[in-house]
């Protein structure tokens, strides 16, 4: 047996039908930049007295499953995040691709189980009942771009030599987007100077801490989601402060497109932006910060994410 390394790790992903029940098939590789997801048990010290200096055996906690993955935004593999993320997604042909529409606001949301394999050892482990919880994502010039989902799950199985996946669907040709090929649109116009953006949502999870004798979690509730952007701006102009102090929300697209034609668009329909100081620290460009909250309207949800590539569904 070798020793595991995380350049031969697998990542496999199957959508479950019952909570908590790692399905038998229909599980898809998928690409990833790292993982913190794996159950815990922490130990509880013992505070018995009347025994001298012996101390006492300690008492296992409660399980806990909690932890980030950080994917890449690619053309393909990142649909079957936003389903984890924000449910089903209205898929309709456009010309030789299909446009995936995710919304957020979904009154219910799926679970996957997703298993971490080292085949080097080998080593396979299936985290289940897991649901995502938050969605960061940062814009910037250059750089790789990916997305940090945070994860809740119920638990994990003991790791075993032979991978529960079966022979997964394996995602081959990652279309990673590039952040050189990324936009910022404010009310459908270029404004200002942005140098950085940061997109954070929420799903707002709740678990559903009943007592039981395997210590885990007993479900996960949809709570009421957020929404925040940050936007990183040069003092060029006072378009965005006159916007921001007119207390009215704006409209914000973040975009990226490949040269092969897939795209992917993200949309904050509803975003207040605060008013914000002009801070002067040197000789340098004035900067200002502006941390806007999304919120939604009728019929128009907080936030929608726009795919177009060559996967028919995400079902």
């Amino acid at each position: 047996m070798g020793r595991a390394r995380g350049q031969n790790a697998v990542m496999n992903l199957a959508f479950e039908t019952a909570y908590g029940v790692p399905p038998a098939a229909n599980y898809r590789q998928l690409p990833f930049v790292s993982s913190q997801l794996g159950a815990e048990q922490a130990l509880i010290e013992s505070d018995l007295l009347g025994r001298g200096r012996t101390p006492s055996d300690p008492t296992y906690d409660v399980v806990t499953n909690d932890g980030d993955v950080v994917v890449p935004l690619d053309s393909r593999a990142f649909g079957y995040w936003l389903r984890l993320l924000l449910g089903p997604a209205a898929s309709t042909p456009n010309d030789a691709y299909f446009s995936h529409v995710f919304s957020s606001g979904a009154a219910s949301l799926a679970t996957a189980s997703i298993e971490i394999g080292h085949p080097d050892r080998p080593s396979f482990s299936t985290n289940y009942g897991v649901g995502a919880n938050t969605l960061q994502i940062s814009m910037q010039r250059s750089g790789l771009s990916s997305a940090t989902i945070g994860l809740i799950a119920k638990g994990e199985t003991v790791p075993s030599l032979t991978s529960n996946a079966g022979t997964p669907e394996v995602l081959t040709g990652i279309d990673r987007f590039a952040s050189a090929s990324g936009s910022i649109m404010i009310d459908n116009a270029v404004i200002g100077e942005v140098t950085a953006a940061q997109l954070s949502f929420s799903n707002g999870l709740d678990k559903d801490e009943t007592i039981r004798a395997d210590g885990e979690i007993n479900a996960i509730d949809a709570g009421m989601p957020t929404l925040s952007l940050s936007l990183t701006t040069k003092f060029a102009d006072l378009t965005l402060y006159n916007k921001a102090t007119a207390q009215t929300p704006v409209a914000v697209t973040l975009s990226w497109a490949s040269p092969r034609g897939p795209t992917l668009v993200i949309v904050l329909s509803r975003l207040f932006l605060p008013r914000s100081k002009r801070p002067i620290t040197g000789p340098g460009g004035i900067m200002a910060e502006f941390r806007g909250i999304g919120s939604s309207a009728a019929n128009t949800p907080a936030l929608a994410v726009y795919l177009k590539n060559e996967v028919t569904s995400y079902a």
